[in-house]
């Protein structure tokens, strides 16, 4: 099953987690699909949760809610 959220509290029970990237170049834009492991993960939840400024409150609470899924 792929679920897309921007919801935490969703993608921290996901065995998976991809990151839809768009970049500009050349005047062209281009999409690109990234796996996001380990310390990425633990990001990409804490950014879930508090926005673009991630802190360690949220960098902790994000690994909580994957260790505990």
């Amino acid at each position: 099953m792929i679920s897309i959220t921007h919801l935490a509290q969703i993608a921290a029970f996901a065995d998976h987690h991809y990151a839809v990237v768009k970049d500009r170049e050349r005047g062209r834009t281009r999409t690109r699909v990234l796996e996001v492991t380990g310390d990425e993960r633990v990001a990409e939840l804490a950014r879930m949760l508090g926005g673009e400024k991630i802190t360690p409150t949220t960098l902790a609470h994000a690994r909580e809610m994957l260790a505990t899924k």
